[in-house]
Order: C-alpha cells, then structure tokens, then sequence
C-alpha cells in the first residue's frame, strides 16, 4: 500500500528549499507500506453492486477529473457530459465508469421512491448504465474475449447484467397483460423483444416474471448456475384449470383420447435475456441517443450455452436451481407426504408427474419415486446436483413422480406404471428420450420401482388371497386384474434402488407403528371401485391393505412380491445404508429397513454408505448416483 507520509510543514518545507533538500529522506513524498492480502482483495474488487462505493477505477477517473463519486452524483448530467467530452481519456475507461456511475443514480433513485421519485426516471437511469456498459463490452475497440479475466470487464459485465435485469424487472411491473409484452419504450428509447431462441414464450399465458438474482435459497448446499452474460429470469406460467381429484380405476383407457392433465410441463421456466441494438453496425452516439432500436433476446439456458451478440458467441448467464428451489418453495410439496397418509392431500388421490424442465428430444430420462410420507422434495440435493454436473445435464431431464403413499402398493404401481407409460407416449419416439431411461427408487419407491421394471404375472396367486368383497369388485372390474400383472414395457434401460425393503420390514409390526398405522386412511372412492366399501363389509382381512401394511415383511403384499426380480438383461444397482457399528450382514440395517431386505441379488453393483434410511440425500450416496448415470451415457447401446 502507497502512503504519503509528510506531514504539511515538511512538506512546505520542501517546497521551499527545493533542491537543497531532494536528497533529504524527510522530504520523501511516497514509500510503501505492506498491508493485509484480503484487504487489498476487498478494495480492489468492490464496486456500487458488493458495495455502496463506487469501483477504484471509477473513483481514480472522476478524481483525474476533480471530481468526487458524491459531486458527480449530484448532477449527473453535467458530470457525465464532462467525461464524455475528454477525449484524451480512452473509450472504455469513459464507458465503464458512466456504467456504474448510472447505476448508482439508478439505485440512489430507487431509495428515493418513498418520497417520491419517478419510476420512469430510474428506468432512464438503468436504461443509460445498460447501454455505457453494453458500449464498454462491445464498441469501446478492446476484444472482449481477449480480456475475459479483467477484472474491470467481469465487474461491468455484471453492470450490465443486472441494469438489464432491473429495466426489464421495472417494466413488466408496470405491465398489465398475461403475457409478456414485445415492445416496450424508455424515454425515446424503443425495445423489441425477441423470443426466437426460446419460442415457448411466445403468446405464453404467464402470472409472473421474477428475476433471479434477487432470490436467496435455503434448504440447499449449492446454487447451480452459469457466470457469463445476459440477466437471469424465472417465467411463472399461469396455472392451468383445477384438476378434478375422483379416483379412476382405467387410466390408460380414461385419457385415450386426452393427455392425462396430471403430466405437468414445468410451470417455472428459466430464462436468459441480453440486449443489442437492432442494426448491429449502430454508433456509439446512435445508442445514447437513442436513435436506433434495442433489442432484447430471451434465451432457453438449457438449449444454449452461448448468445449471439454483434454475430460472436458469448457465454449466457444461467440458473438451473432458481426454478426448481422456486416450484418446490411455491407448491410446499414436503407436507403433501404426511398429509397423503392421512388422505389430506386431495390433489395426490391420483400420481402426478412433474417435469423439471421443458421436454427436450435429445435427452434421456431421469425418473425419481419417492418413498414413503415423502414428496419430491426428498429429491432435492441429488437433483441439484445432477444439474451442477454439466455433463448430466446436457444429456438428462429429470421426471419426478409424486404419489399418495397411504395406498396399496399394488396400486401405486399400477398407477405410476400408466402415468409413465402416458408420459414416455409424449415423447419424440426414436429420440433420446423416449428410450433408455434411467429409474431411481428410494424405500416403498424403490420395491415400487422394482416391480416397475419387472415381467410377472402373480395374479393367480393373489386372487385366492382375496376377501369376499374384493373377488365381487374384480368380477365386476376385470382391469383390477392388472394391478397384479407387471409388465416391463416402460423405457428404462436402468434402474438403482436406495434403501429399498424389498423383503419388508420390521419396524412396521412394532406396537407403536401400528398405532401410528390406525390414522392412515385410504380414499373412499378407491374403496368403493376397487377394495370394499367401507361400511356394511363383514371382512375386514383381505388380500388389499394400505401402503405402511404392505412394508411388513409378514403382509400378503411381500408374500406375493419379494421373489419378484428386475427382468433379466436388465442392469441394476442396490445403495444401501448402515447405522449400525457392524459389517456383519445380518446385523447390518439403516435403523428401519435391515441390510438383508435391501440386498438384492445380481445387482451391478452394491454401495454400503454408514448411515440411516435417509441415505438417498448423503453426499456419497449422491456421488455415486453421479457414477452410475455417467456410466450409463457411457454404455453403447
């Protein structure tokens, strides 16, 4: 650190004297002072965005000037005229500094608000720091490519990012159309919007626009994103009609005719938008005038990687949690688990299939199913991790499945099975989503997603394990049969089960589980198409139970079921947790599923974590999960 260390008489003195005392160390005007490393970090890297001072570039240039940030800022337009009339000083020194310069007038008027600045003057504000940085990145004759790790082009890159963010965030607000708006104007100056590389967004009904970086997520150990250019947005689509919540015995033969509406295209869409002027060869004069149209380009982050900006490829700022930390937050899916034991949570009386992501031919499948009082939300460590692996992500989509787990499993299957089999329908055949998917289970979602990737027929030994009232229901309804019919025609080529109880377990006979037991409740209107009606029933014991009896290893359900394996030919892995302080397999359990019932044999692989029946959301359940789907894109077909 440079200190001048004279004080005012010394340094008179000198003056004074002048030659006769050059040599005089008193009269020393600079030396050098060593100070903290993180302290020179900090300075040199602030700027009005990390801060609430101005960047030392931006500082050392209004000081050449005679100014200071708080005169400047106190008539901006005189100070601004007077940077721009030094020519002497070079372009993109002028540009970056009236960049952050505006957009600190544009934040100083967003403090004013509440007294009463006009909305439209910080419009201006931003609208002036978006095109002074735009013209440093772009016009100012330096090469950005050539100083991509300058630390005065990534400051200004994010003026840029987030005075576009702000413009746009300021004028949607006062938008009051369901759709996005294709013009709009600040002062003189005409914006177009431009939805070419992202058509969805075209005429798309929407309930809300929020830009990203104002969002901060808990719940999660990283925020997925990719640094570059362009403002980063979440697009909320307006919600579509209620869907009904009767129960439906025929699924497959219920939507043959209409897409089942409980297969959900995300509702909260990632988007990245840049601006350019429309006529690429525009001056610099010609855009702070504002004498040429603006363009705004919305970008799909998951199709692109790069924007085009005066014809060059340029990295796109990207957020992949954004959206799905936004839906799992919005829709508060973790109680759905507790409350679909309870039948509480009427939307979940049928499956639901939620797609992360807008459906892209080019990659395969991911499905989740969760286990048991759980939801997606279980998901969310893996899933956000799997969008952090760059490779994952540009060759997986993630479907998750969300079910009422106070059912039978046998029905849950069943229903899954069609929703998938509707869904997998949905895809571009031939393509790389519509064939070897990958299925992931995890505790009842894992013995679910066993028999979801299983050839057998066990229907003629569960009919006779039938009540009374329950063979009445099947004669009556011969696709009751089905339920017990496993058919592996869904598109996986893998499958991995976490902490499965393929053999049942214990816990679920123990005194204080079957009391818990006697709350879960199953739908009336499954009772009345395909078990017993509820009143009026003579036999209370029968071959159909709810979801939590089914987990006993004593139920008829895993009497019927245990034997059942994956189809042959087909690879699967088993991940199995261990809270118990033995590697001895019979004493081995995660504290509710044992290791014997988790093990599976003929599995390609076996991973042992130490931990409890949580085991699917540890860090090295996680990266194996990571192993295992790399592996898969490996594998030739």
């Amino acid at each position: 650190m440079i200190k001048a260390l004279l004080s005012k008489k010394q340094q008179r003195l000198c003056v004074a004297f002048g030659l006769v005392f050059t040599q005089l160390s008193a009269c020393q005007m600079v030396s050098i002072q060593e100070g903290k490393i993180d302290q020179t970090i900090q300075a040199r890297t602030q700027d009005i965005i990390n801060s609430k001072y101005l960047s030392a570039d931006s500082t050392s240039l209004l000081t050449l000037l005679s100014y200071t940030p708080s005169t400047c800022l106190s008539d901006i337009a005189t100070c601004s005229a007077h940077i721009l009339a030094r020519q002497v000083i070079a372009p993109h020194e002028r540009y970056s500094t009236l960049s952050e310069l505006y957009l600190a007038h544009a934040q100083q008027l967003e403090k004013k608000r509440l007294l009463g600045a006009d909305r439209e003057q910080i419009a201006k504000a931003y609208d002036l720091s978006l095109k002074y940085s735009y013209l440093y990145l772009f016009k100012s004759g330096l090469d950005p490519k050539q100083h991509t790790f300058d630390l005065r082009q990534m400051q200004v890159r994010t003026f840029y990012n987030y005075s576009l963010s702000k413009l746009i965030t300021f004028k949607y607000q006062a938008h009051s159309s369901a759709q996005l708006p294709a013009a709009f104007g600040v002062g003189l100056q005409e914006y177009y919007i431009d939805t070419s590389f992202y058509p969805a967004l075209k005429d798309l009904a929407i309930q809300g626009l929020q830009s990203s970086y104002v969002l901060n997520f808990s719940g999660f150990d990283r925020v997925n994103r990719q640094d570059g250019l362009g403002a980063e947005f979440i697009v909320v689509k307006k919600d579509q009609a209620q869907i009904a919540n009767d129960f439906i015995l025929d699924p497959l033969t219920h939507y043959a005719t209409q897409d089942n509406p409980r297969i959900h295209q995300p509702k909260y869409l990632s988007v990245t938008a840049t601006v350019q002027p429309l006529q690429q060869d525009a001056t610099a004069e010609q855009i702070l005038s504002a004498k040429t149209p603006l363009k705004i380009d919305l970008y799909h982050p998951y199709q692109y990687k790069t924007g085009q900006i005066n014809g060059q490829p340029y990295t796109l700022t990207a957020n992949y949690t954004a959206p799905f930390a936004y839906w799992l937050a919005q829709n508060q899916l973790g109680k759905f688990g507790y409350l679909s034991l309870l039948d509480r949570a009427e939307t979940l009386r049928m499956p639901h299939l939620y797609m992360l992501e807008p459906y892209q031919a080019n990659k395969k499948v991911v499905v989740l199913v969760h286990g048991l009082a759980s939801s997606p939300e279980t998901w969310m460590n893996l899933t956000n991790n799997i969008l952090g692996d760059v490779h994952l992500r540009q060759n997986y989509q993630i479907w998750m499945v969300a079910y009422s787990t106070n059912m039978p499993i046998f029905e849950s299957r069943f229903q899954i099975h069609a929703l998938l089999k509707q869904a997998f329908a949905q895809t571009e055949q031939g393509s790389a989503s519509s064939e070897d998917a990958v299925l992931i289970g995890h505790s009842m979602g894992g013995i679910i997603s066993r028999l979801l990737v299983s050839d057998e027929d066990i229907s003629q030994q569960a009919i006779p394990l039938m009540n009374y009232e329950q063979y009445t229901r099947l004669q009556q309804n011969p696709i009751i049969k089905q339920r017990f019919e496993f058919k592996n025609d869904l598109p996986f080529g893998r499958a991995i089960f976490v902490a499965a109880p393929h053999q049942g377990s214990d816990l679920t006979d123990r005194w204080y589980v079957e009391w818990a037991k006697k709350l879960v409740k199953l739908p009336t209107s499954f009772f009345e198409q395909v078990n017993i009606e509820l009143t009026g029933s003579t036999s209370t014991q029968g071959l159909i139970q709810n979801g939590p009896d089914d987990l006993s290893p004593n139920s008829r359900f895993m009497q019927l079921t245990h034997q059942v394996m994956p189809k042959a030919g087909l690879p699967y892995h088993s991940i199995i947790g261990n809270a118990k302080n033995s590697n001895d397999p019979i004493q081995m359990s995660d504290g509710i599923v044992p290791y014997a019932s988790s093990h599976l044999e003929g599995a390609q692989s076996e991973k042992i974590f130490k931990g409890g029946h949580s085991i699917h959301a540890k860090s090295e359940t996680i990266l194996e999960l990571r192993r295992i789907l790399h592996e898969h894109l490996d594998v030739k077909p």
